[in-house]
């Protein structure tokens, strides 16, 4: 917007200059030919008294000597009476223009080499016609011409030049308003809800600032309304939990019974971490910081000890690779149980039973694969089943499962990708960024398929 401001300004002032300063040095061109052509009408002036007296070749020399132009000043006499014409000075016009401006009676001008001539008739007291002829050089009639016309040059430059100036001053003006909506909207995007831009520049501009800070503060107060809305639902889910937690200290004692406890409680460890979430004044947008996360092999073997009992109920075989030594990735404890636990869950709740299944941990120097692969079925579409929201409900399904693997995967730069696992099933690989650098795109299929052989899973 600024270039293109200035454009426009320097496009417009050199068309002004060129409308105004052309014609005007035209003129200031004409004036100076006017103005030598002037000065020999004078000169020639002089000349005519003495010629309406006397025609002696001796009076009429000292006449134009005197008139300090003897170089440039000629008078053409014709023959009268007897006497013989008499032709003073140099002369420089044709025979043919001098006879013709005698026969015509009126002055004229005539072009020669160097200049120009003037012709002037002036009356004998014979009532003859001399002609007095006056020699004008090129450079009288240009003379000024070109300091007058770098004069104008240098206005024009200078006016374009102001004009740049002006219209830098107002692109500017224009200008910092839309880039410093451009900021806050790139900060609002990424977050930071407390950005706002200042009301002022062009009209426009400020109502588009009006309306922007207009947005984020219905932006902020929908989020706050959306936390204090999953806050009121998570609470209301305390009542049924108090009453499951009653009643499993009637179970006895058991594996189920204690399973069906851990449950229970771990379930009201999460509804206590989603109510103090949604309560948080400000979005989690802080990268995990050195140190933190968690270690996905403990983590495994640990949701993997809680889901073997229901798969020995029912009669799946379960394959367990990769967790025999520590491996640390940048992800909170409880969003890789999550994920865990919403994969494993879709396995039992989609599969039939009796339907095998394998969790695989692959260590690598930038990234960490855990695959999560069964013998079901498989997914018909995985775009769809990647879609946040698309369960039918018919099956329990919210379709919030995979979404919430998808985002702990891409939270650190990786990705999660749905295909074919070698027990014939559904294979879900989740790939964690160790370093935060998005994730290469190589031939998935076929590096996963040879790491998990290296393994001993096929």
């Amino acid at each position: 917007m600024r270039w293109a401001l200035v454009k426009v300004c320097v496009a417009v002032t050199t068309m002004v200059v060129v409308a105004f300063a052309v014609p005007l040095g035209l003129v200031i061109k004409e004036m100076a030919r006017d103005r030598a052509f002037s000065n020999a009408e004078r000169e020639a002036a002089a000349i005519a008294p003495a010629l309406s007296i006397t025609t002696d070749r001796k009076q009429l020399e000292r006449v134009v000597a005197s008139a300090g132009s003897d170089s440039g000043l000629a008078v053409h006499i014709p023959a009268s009476g007897g006497a013989a014409a008499v032709d003073l000075g140099r002369q420089r016009a044709a025979d043919k223009d001098i006879t013709t401006t005698r026969e015509l009676g009126r002055a004229s001008t005539t072009g020669v080499p160097g200049g120009s001539t003037l012709l002037q008739p002036t009356a004998l007291s014979s009532g003859e016609i001399a002609v007095v002829e006056v020699y004008v050089p090129e450079s009288e009639t240009s003379n000024g011409v070109g300091t007058a016309w770098a004069v104008l040059a240098a206005v024009g430059v200078a006016l374009i030049i102001g004009s740049v100036a002006v219209a830098d001053r107002l692109g500017v003006r224009m200008v910092q308003p839309a880039q410093r909506l451009v900021e806050g909207a790139h900060e609002l995007g990424e977050g930071k809800l407390g950005a706002r831009v200042p009301e002022e520049g062009p009209t426009e501009l400020r109502l588009a600032a009006v309306a922007f800070n207009s947005m984020a503060d219905q932006v902020v107060q929908l989020l706050a309304n959306e936390r204090e809305l999953a806050a009121d639902l998570s609470h209301r889910l305390r009542t049924p939990l108090t009453v499951l937690r009653l009643n499993t200290a009637s179970l006895g004692d058991g594996p189920a019974a204690d399973q069906t406890r851990a449950a229970v409680a771990q379930l009201e460890r999460e509804v206590d971490t989603i109510i103090r979430t949604a309560r948080e004044a400000k979005p989690q947008t802080a990268a995990i910081g050195v140190g933190a996360g968690c270690d996905a092999s403990e983590v495994v073997r640990e949701r993997m000890d809680f889901w073997s009992a229901l798969a020995e109920d029912e009669g799946r075989k379960v394959r367990l690779a990769g967790v025999d030594r520590p491996v640390r990735i940048p992800v909170a404890r409880a969003d890789l149980v999550a994920a865990l636990d919403a994969l494993l869950g879709n396995v039992f709740r989609h599969t039939p039973e009796g339907t095998a299944f394998a969790v695989d941990v692959h260590n690598g120097e930038d990234a960490v694969i855990v695959l999560v692969s069964d013998a079901g079925p498989g997914i018909v579409d995985p775009d769809a089943a990647m879609a946040r929201g698309r369960g039918s409900g018919s099956d329990g399904s919210t379709g919030l499962g995979l979404d919430i693997v998808r985002r702990l995967a891409e939270s650190t730069g990786g990705d999660v990708r749905i295909g074919s696992s070698v027990l014939g099933g559904t294979e879900v690989r989740i790939w964690i960024q160790l370093d935060g650098r998005a994730p290469v795109r190589r031939g998935h299929r076929g590096t996963v398929r040879r790491r998990r052989r290296g393994v001993g899973v096929s």
